[in-house]
């Protein structure tokens, strides 16, 4: 076996304080200089980062079970519990079974006309000629549908009441998985209070919800919360405890508002920067659409302002990062890795290499004309992770995209603010514009 090489770090912190310094450089670095695989240091962390497509997917799915989530990702376990996002093992099964039924695509196309509706009363707040803090009002639509949809709730201007709080508590994780000491939750530092202050706002609001919810009939709800209240598990007939369906919920919430809002946020900016998509994504609306409300059946036939959400996903992915520890050793290529050592994944990495991706760092929404996906290897393209742990709501998250946008450019046209406007991408846990990302909007 030949030796897996990276870049030397410094004696004690490693590569770390390279990749806290520009995270999206270093791993780009990575792939220039080392292609399929390097080997880096993380103090006294041992990782190897998968760039090769083949062997991303042996590590996700051919050989998942020698894998489960990396730690460092459990600093979020806090906010979300054992939900779906962080569980392990048998554990984890359970969940996905459970959870399968409130994401099958013939239950998600229910929740289409609650998308429309969220995204037009919010449109409709628009002024013609407004500067509009896009992310903000992408965060705050993206929090109105998983209100909706999830617990029926109408939420206007939501983001400061619980979409902060969210903020909040992504922030101090973030900056907690990239410390290489952590000061335990439990000593009340301002940081730790602040945490603990956010998750409480949020266990008020969600148990407040499932209390309320258990003293009525299932019947009189059609949303994910009546289905997580319902099912059983088909192998011993049991139902979710609360605390079980305030984790899955915490982790919808986070799942479903995050990453989706960040990925319209970047496909409006993406359109903004490039009128002539913008202006064949608005014919084929007009053409599909006309002057009606977003349908179910209007979504299925935007073929266009699909390929513009799948090339937005492929530059700028918010699930940017993410990782597994081995729990035993395992073999990966002709890499072999010790149990409790850690292999890392970039779908941006990936998304941007010049072997599958003609001009990968332009955005160019007709390479996903036809059957493209199919002429590359299948882990060169992953927005949506791989394996036993893909997003269960990859479906959800695509619909909702493909209505939002359309229903946005069906009344507006969005524009920069300024000449030759750039947006730098702030990598969290998700991939976010970094601050406010102010476009114009017109009215057409």
């Amino acid at each position: 076996m030949s030796t897996i090489k990276g870049p030397k770090g410094k004696i004690i912190a490693g590569n770390l304080l390279e990749f806290r310094e520009d995270p999206l450089q270093f791993l780009d670095k990575l792939r220039s200089d080392y292609k399929d695989v390097a080997k880096v240091r993380f103090a006294n962390r041992i990782i190897y980062v998968l760039m090769n497509p083949d062997l991303v997917k042996e590590a996700l799915v051919t050989k998942a079970s020698s894998f489960e989530k990396s730690n460092q990702f459990k600093e979020i376990m806090p906010l979300v519990g054992e939900g779906l996002l962080t569980s392990e093992g048998d554990v984890h099964m359970r969940q996905r079974r459970m959870m399968q039924p409130s994401f099958k695509k013939s239950t998600i196309q229910n929740y289409a006309e609650s998308m429309s509706s969220v995204a037009s009363k919010a449109v409709e707040q628009w002024q013609n000629q407004d500067t509009r803090s896009i992310n903000v009002d992408m965060m705050n639509i993206a929090l109105g549908i998983i209100c909706k949809t999830m617990f029926s709730m109408d939420v206007q201007e939501s983001h400061e009441s619980i979409g902060q709080p969210i903020d909040d508590a992504m922030h101090i994780a973030t900056k907690r998985i990239r410390s290489l000491i952590r000061v335990p939750y439990r000593i009340p530092t301002s940081e730790n209070k602040r945490f603990k202050a956010a998750i409480h706002i949020l266990d008020e609001v969600v148990y407040g919800i499932i209390e309320h919810r258990r003293t009525l009939p299932y019947s009189e709800y059609e949303d994910l919360l009546a289905i997580l209240l319902k099912t059983k598990d088909e192998t011993d007939e049991s139902y979710m405890n609360d605390q079980q369906i305030r984790d899955e919920a915490m982790t919808i919430f986070l799942a479903g508002h995050e990453t989706t809002a960040n990925a319209m946020s970047w496909a409006l900016y993406l359109l903004a920067t490039h009128p002539e998509v913008q202006q064949k994504a608005q014919e084929e609306i007009d053409r599909v659409v006309g002057d009606s409300s977003l349908q179910l059946e209007h979504a299925e036939k935007l073929t266009y302002v699909k390929n513009i959400i799948n090339e937005s996903l492929r530059l700028f992915p918010p699930a940017w990062l993410f990782g597994r520890t081995a729990i035993d050793d395992v073999e990966i290529g002709d890499i072999k890795i010790k149990a409790g050592q850690n292999v890392l994944f970039s779908p941006y990495i990936n998304h941007r290499s010049e072997e599958f991706f003609d001009q990968p760092n332009t955005f160019i929404p007709e390479r996903f004309e036809g059957d493209f996906l199919k002429t590359i290897p299948p882990y060169a393209y992953f927005p949506f992770g791989g394996g036993p742990r893909v997003c269960i709501g990859n479906h959800f998250a695509m619909l909702e995209a493909t209505i939002v946008l359309a229903t946005v450019l069906q009344k507006f046209t969005v524009s920069p603010v300024y000449p030759n406007q750039t947006v730098e991408a702030q990598p969290l846990i998700t991939l976010r514009p970094k601050g406010d990302l102010l476009l114009q909007v017109m009215r057409r």
